[in-house]
């Protein structure tokens, strides 16, 4: 997700997200472990994105 999309979510959706991601990234993880994964890029990508609404959530409250 873009980063101006994510600035015009609330800090309730911006959580939800964050949830979401983190399901993601432990999914890419064990994917990873057992030699499953394909596509190595999208852990970096997830790592940033969680990075990136951290950020958000700091900045919001």
């Amino acid at each position: 997700m873009e980063l101006k999309q994510l600035r015009e979510k609330s800090a309730d959706d911006l959580k939800a997200h964050l949830l979401e991601l983190r399901k993601e990234q432990f999914s890419l993880r064990m994917q990873k472990a057992t030699g499953q994964l394909a596509k190595t890029h999208d852990a970096r990508r997830v790592r940033r994105e969680i990075a990136r609404v951290n950020t958000l959530l700091g900045t919001k409250q």
